[in-house]
């Protein structure tokens, strides 16, 4: 008969198993009974929770099952410390050491780990948060607003940056996130410093100056307290009025830069104007001296020689006499327009004319370019002459052949 149908011999599947075997999950007694007879337990007993056997492991199963156990506590107590980590170990809570990176082992249930990373840089914001994936900055009214020594109120922000430099300390003195402690620590270290000087000091020149000085307090607050926090820096990111008063603050910074300006272009002024008026000074007196000295050595000189022709005088008088008056007509005619005529036949004429001015005259023709050089009137096309017997010059209309007979006038 087919093995399907109602009444057939065997009852077997086509797999070859018995129809009568519960196709079910397996019995969990059943299962334990098993594991017990391959370790030697033996099925006899009976069992108080079903009416089945029962038989409890026997030496050689409990030792097995004691050295899985151990050796699964001793694996899991193994464990690996990144580098930059440092492993603080626990024993029943009770700080016991510190540990560098490395693979490392604990035994499990006595003591304890927790893995500090101690050479991360990490970066507090104060008066401000930024947010690094849109790059962009709000402001926290809150701690950016601080009072100065002259009761101005200025609008500051500080980024610091730190690391952890006993971890030790951080997990024991430390129980609010590091991140928190940090920033409440250097807000009360700014409004210290701030409260210090002066809003002026603070915006200008005083910048570098209050970042170092709350960068020290601030160490020196989170020393005070143990919190193995080291600060690494303190930088300030903006300081400048409330933007309510802001554009009155810009008005009086431009004020004060003009009086600067104006002040420095005064100094200025006054640095080129003195030096040149203390040399001018200076020229004048030496000149001073110089005419005084001058006028002092010419009438001693003066003097000298008066005396010198006194003596003389009254050795020759009449020779003193001549060289006096010669001397005299000398610088006389020295600076003066001098005519030389030659009286060929020996006479005594009388000739007036105004020859200086005519030679004036000439040459002022030569150089207009009405006469040429040579004597030509370019307007008339001829020659000119002074008369007869005097010869032409170029540049004085007069050429004397021979200066004979120069006759002196006598006094």
């Amino acid at each position: 008969m087919p093995w399907n149908q109602p009444g057939s011999g065997n009852d077997k599947d086509p797999w070859g198993q018995n129809k009568t075997q519960p196709s079910g999950p397996p019995d969990l007694d059943e299962v334990v009974r098993n594991i017990r007879k391959k370790f030697g337990g033996g099925g006899g007993g009976s069992g108080s929770g079903g009416g089945g056997n029962f038989s409890m492991p026997g030496k050689a199963g409990i030792l097995i099952i004691a050295v899985i156990a151990a050796a699964i506590w001793f694996v899991s107590g193994f464990f690996v410390v990144q580098e930059g980590e440092d492993a603080v170990i626990l024993r029943f809570g009770k700080y016991t050491e510190t540990r560098g990176a490395g693979l490392r082992w604990i035994p499990r249930g006595i003591e304890s780990v927790t893995k500090i990373d101690t050479q991360r840089i990490n970066t507090v914001e104060v008066g401000y948060r930024e947010n690094t994936r849109t790059q962009q900055r709000s402001v926290l009214a809150r701690e950016s607003l601080m009072l100065t020594a002259d009761e101005n109120i200025i609008d500051i922000k500080f980024a610091v940056q730190f690391d952890i430099k006993s971890p030790e300390d951080l997990l024991f003195n430390v129980s609010e996130p590091v991140e928190d402690v940090v920033r409440s620590a250097t807000e009360s270290a700014v409004r210290e410093i701030v409260g210090r000087n002066t809003m002026n000091f603070a915006i200008t020149d005083g910048r570098a100056e209050i970042a170092a000085e709350t960068r020290s307090l601030l160490q020196a607050v989170l020393d005070r307290y143990e919190t193995g926090i080291n600060i690494r820096t303190v930088e300030m990111q903006n300081a400048q009025p409330p933007a309510e008063v802001k554009p009155a603050f810009d008005d009086a910074v431009k004020a004060r830069e003009d009086k600067e300006r104006l002040k420095n272009v005064a100094e200025a002024y006054a640095n080129d104007i003195i030096p040149r008026a203390r040399g001018r000074s200076a020229r004048i007196l030496q000149e001073s001296e110089a005419y005084k000295a001058t006028i002092v050595n010419r009438a001693e000189g003066d003097a000298s020689r008066f005396t010198q022709v006194l003596k003389e005088y009254s050795l020759a008088p009449q020779v003193t006499r001549d060289r006096l008056y010669l001397e005299t007509m000398e610088r006389v005619f020295a600076n003066s327009t001098k005519i030389m005529i030659d009286q060929k036949d020996g006479g005594n004429s009388l000739m007036y004319l105004p020859i200086d001015q005519i030679l004036k005259e000439r040459a002022r023709q030569v150089e207009s370019g009405v006469i040429s050089p040579g004597g030509s009137d370019t307007n008339r096309g001829g020659t000119s002459r002074m008369g007869e017997g005097a010869g032409t010059d170029s540049s004085s209309n007069v050429r004397p052949d021979r200066y004979d007979n120069l006759r002196e006038a006598r006094g």
